[in-house]
């Protein structure tokens, strides 16, 4: 991009990709289907290895991208704006030693006179991923990141006044949320009670990038919502912190490129539609095609595409092989834990996360122990 810092020689690509979880029910893929998933996920690391190699990005399977969306004055003009919002921005800040890459706020959790329960996202899902890991002594509740809100110049960076008031509307809410109650409720009760804690995960999204880039790899325990766009909120995505994090990513750390591997079961249709146009970001989706969202448009700006089934067995060792392949080739990693559609799900994810620090690609201790130690 025009306005863009040109990136020097010694920039890294950059990663970041969600994790994987079922929505459907309990019962175990067969043994045929998770073969097949280990067998894609190995091409998927190929990939990988292509993509970085500046051999396939940018190339989608059925669409070829436009290497430049800023060629007029108007958009350049735009991009000036963005940078500078970037640039302005207090969402990135120092964080001490004592602390550990992994990102939380007691404020990611949606709770409102039961009314979350409505829907079967678990809206208290990122505390109990927390409270998995401080219980089995992985992680000490003190080393915890605690991120800033995004305030509303953070996110124009990638949506539109119109879309941010649109927010405005108790009614529209309701619509991304899928809880049709929240639309009779007055929108400042819905700003605090839903809306704010997505702020807050966006604000975590972003930071994580920066401490990815300063340590190697970073999880933001909320996050992931992968179906808001620029202009459209939806699957109880209402701000897009995947394409936020990417911009800011391009701006303050000199990254060059970003393969966003997005293992959720849905499609992740919103950064999808958001980098559509950009061959800086290279977009590997794992899904299930045939749950929502069923965006076909979206489908076209996948750069490679693994449409299957899984089961929860095979999450850490997919996990595992994902930061293994990154970790060896110093590529920055961030983790965002994406979908929740099952009470176990906070279980599957922590026990993934455990299993990356027992295979020692994640070390949950401070950088402050490991010195005294």
């Amino acid at each position: 991009m025009a306005t863009m810092p040109q990136p020097q020689p010694c920039a890294r690509a950059y990663t970041t990709w969600q994790f994987f979880a079922p929505i459907q029910n309990n019962s175990a893929a067969s043994a045929p289907i998770k073969s097949f998933a280990i067998l894609h996920l190995l091409n998927l690391l190929q990939s990988i290895g292509n993509a970085f190699s500046g051999t396939t990005m940018g190339t989608p399977a059925s669409t070829n991208r436009d290497s430049s969306n800023t060629t007029t004055a108007e958009s350049g003009g735009v991009e000036s704006e963005r940078r500078n919002r970037i640039l302005s921005s207090k969402l990135y800040f120092d964080v001490h030693a004592s602390k550990v890459p992994l990102i939380y706020s007691s404020s990611y959790d949606i709770a409102f006179l039961g009314i979350e329960k409505m829907h079967p996202f678990d809206s208290s899902k990122w505390g109990r991923i927390c409270r998995f890991l401080i219980t089995e002594g992985l992680l000490d509740k003190k080393h915890i990141v605690e991120p800033l809100e995004a305030k509303k110049e953070d996110l124009l960076v990638v949506h539109s006044e119109s879309y941010l008031d649109s927010l405005k509307s108790s009614s529209i809410v309701s619509t991304i949320v899928e809880v049709p109650p929240v639309a009779v409720l007055p929108n400042c009760l819905v700003d605090k009670h839903v809306l704010y804690p997505f702020r807050k995960q966006v604000g975590g999204t972003i930071l994580a990038a920066n401490l990815a880039k300063e340590r190697g790899w970073a999880i933001n325990v909320g996050g992931g919502f992968h179906h808001c766009s620029a202009e459209k909120g939806g699957g109880f995505c209402a701000y897009a912190d995947i394409s936020l994090c990417i911009y800011f990513a391009f701006v303050r750390l000199n990254i060059s490129r970003v393969m966003i591997i997005d293992l959720d079961a849905h499609q992740g249709n919103g950064h999808e539609k958001d980098f559509s146009d950009d061959r800086r970001v290279y977009i590997l989706d794992m899904y299930n095609p045939d749950i929502y969202p069923f965006d076909y448009e979206a489908r076209r700006y996948i750069n490679q595409k693994v449409e299957v089934a899984i089961s929860p067995d095979g999450i850490a060792a997919r996990d595992e092989k994902v930061f293994t392949f990154a970790r060896e080739r110093d590529i920055p990693l961030v983790m965002l834990t994406s979908g929740g559609y099952m009470k176990s799900s906070a279980k599957v994810i922590a026990d993934s996360i455990t299993n990356l620090a027992k295979k020692s690609l994640i070390t949950m201790e401070s950088v402050q122990d490991v010195t005294i130690t």
